[in-house]
C-alpha cells in the first residue's frame, strides 16, 4: 500500500509526487497515457516556479523569451521587451511534464503510465483505485487528472466552471522570426484573445473565451490568424479543450483526498495561466498530505484554506478585471494593453511579485474612464 496515489502526471501531479517522495513518502503516479505524451498548450511558464524546487529546469525549457507583441485584430501593434525580470519560459508539455515526473522518480516515486483509472472506492482507512491493470491501494489520494478527468466527479465534488478553448499546433523546421516573441491578438475572438507561443520547433497557437456563453468557431478564427501571420497550416494539428477557470472559493478536500491542478479549477480567469497555479497546488497538496500522514487531522482542510487564501483571494480580482476588460475589449486594448507599464505589471503578477488586488481596482477605473469622455485625464 502506498502513502499516496496521484492520478495524473501533469504539472500538478508531477510536482506533488516530487515533494512527497522527497519527504520520504511512498508515492504512485497513475497516468492513462504513455509518457512522454503530447498535450496542446501554449506552454508559457513563469520562471518563479524555480523557487519551489532544488533542481535545474534548463533541460525542460524550449525557449526563453523577453519580447512580447500585442495587436488588435492583427492591426495597431505594440511591442514590449521585458527589461527588469527573467525571460518567460516556453515549454513543450510532453517534455516538461515528463521531466517533472522523472525528477519525482529520482526521489523514489513510482510511475505507472499507460494505466487508466476506471474507478475509486474508499475502504475505511484507504483508497482503492481500480485501473485497467488491476487495483492499487493508498492511504491518501490526489486527483490531478485535469479539466476533463473523472476524478473530481468520482470524489463527489460539484462540476467546476469551464470555458472552451481552441488550439492549433503549427510545426515548422525554422522559426519565422530571428528573435522570437510571444504574440497576443485581441478583438479577433469575442470575449477572449489569441495567443501565440513560439517554440524551438514551431508555434503553439490558441484562443479561448473567458466570459459569458460564447462558443465561437475556433477553427475559422485560428485559420484566419495563421494565414495573416504567414504560417503554413499543412503541418498543423487542431484541438479543442476546456479551460478550468477559478470561480470563487471552493472546497478542495474530502476524505483522505485532495484536488490539484485543473481538477481544482485553478486557471487564472483573466490570463488563462494554468501551469504555475497547477504546480502551486501540487506543492501545497504534498505538504498537506505529508502532515496528514504525520498525524495532523486538520491538514487537508488547511490545504483548502491555503489555496483559497493564497491563490483564490487574488483570483477574485482577476475575475473583476476580466469582467471589465472583456465588456469593452477595444477600450481595454487602447487604455490598458498598449500602456508600456501594463506588460511590466503582468510579468510581475506572473512571477508572484505583484498581486491583482494591488492593481485591479485602478485598472477597472481606467477602463471606465476610457468609456466616458473627460474622465481619467
Amino acid at each position: 500500500m502506498f502513502d499516496c496515489i496521484i492520478v495524473g502526471a501533469g504539472p500538478a501531479g508531477g510536482t506533488a509526487a516530487y515533494h512527497l517522495a522527497k519527504r520520504g513518502r511512498s508515492v504512485l503516479i497513475l497516468e492513462k497515457e504513455s509518457l512522454p505524451r503530447y498535450k496542446p498548450c501554449g506552454g508559457g511558464v513563469s520562471p518563479a516556479i524555480a523557487q519551489w524546487f532544488d533542481f535545474d529546469f534548463t533541460p525542460a525549457i524550449s525557449l526563453k523569451i523577453s519580447k512580447l507583441c500585442y495587436t488588435w485584430e492583427m492591426q495597431d501593434p505594440m511591442e514590449v521587451k521585458i527589461e527588469d525580470a527573467e525571460p518567460i519560459w516556453v515549454v513543450r508539455r510532453d517534455v516538461f511534464d515528463h521531466f517533472l515526473v522523472q525528477q519525482a522518480q529520482k526521489q523514489g516515486a513510482e510511475l505507472r503510465d499507460n494505466t487508466e483509472v476506471t474507478g475509486i472506492e474508499f475502504k475505511g482507512d484507504r483508497w482503492q483505485v481500480n485501473t485497467a491493470n488491476g487495483p492499487v491501494e493508498g492511504r491518501y489520494l490526489i486527483a490531478a487528472d485535469g479539466a476533463k478527468g473523472p476524478m473530481r466527479k468520482w470524489l463527489g465534488f460539484k462540476e467546476g466552471k469551464k470555458r472552451s478553448a481552441g488550439a492549433l499546433e503549427v510545426e515548422t523546421s525554422n522559426l519565422v522570426e530571428a528573435e522570437p516573441k510571444i504574440h497576443f491578438d485581441f478583438g479577433s475572438t469575442k470575449k477572449g484573445y489569441i495567443w501565440n507561443f513560439p517554440k524551438s520547433n514551431g508555434y503553439s497557437i490558441g484562443t479561448g473565451t473567458f466570459q459569458g456563453d460564447e462558443h465561437p468557431d475556433f477553427k475559422s478564427i485560428l485559420t484566419k490568424y495563421c494565414q495573416g501571420f504567414g504560417l503554413d497550416l499543412n503541418n498543423s494539428k487542431q484541438f479543442e479543450h476546456p479551460l478550468a477557470l477559478w470561480d470563487g472559493n471552493q472546497k478542495l478536500h474530502t476524505q483522505n483526498a485532495l484536488l490539484a491542478g485543473e481538477a481544482a479549477c485553478v486557471v487564472d480567469p483573466f490570463t488563462a495561466e494554468g501551469i504555475r497555479p497547477a504546480m502551486f497546488t501540487g506543492m501545497k497538496a504534498a505538504e498537506a498530505i505529508d502532515r496528514a500522514i504525520g498525524g495532523d487531522i486538520n491538514a487537508l482542510e488547511e490545504y483548502t484554506e491555503t489555496v483559497n487564501k493564497e491563490w483564490g483571494s487574488d483570483m477574485v480580482w482577476a475575475q473583476r478585471l476580466a469582467g471589465a476588460f472583456y465588456r469593452v475589449p477595444k477600450v481595454g486594448y487602447k487604455v490598458g494593453v498598449k500602456r508600456p507599464a501594463a506588460t511590466e505589471i503582468m510579468v510581475k503578477i506572473l512571477c508572484g511579485q505583484q498581486r491583482y488586488s494591488e492593481i485591479a481596482g485602478k485598472a477597472v477605473k481606467r477602463l471606465t474612464a476610457g468609456l466616458i469622455p473627460g474622465m481619467g485625464r
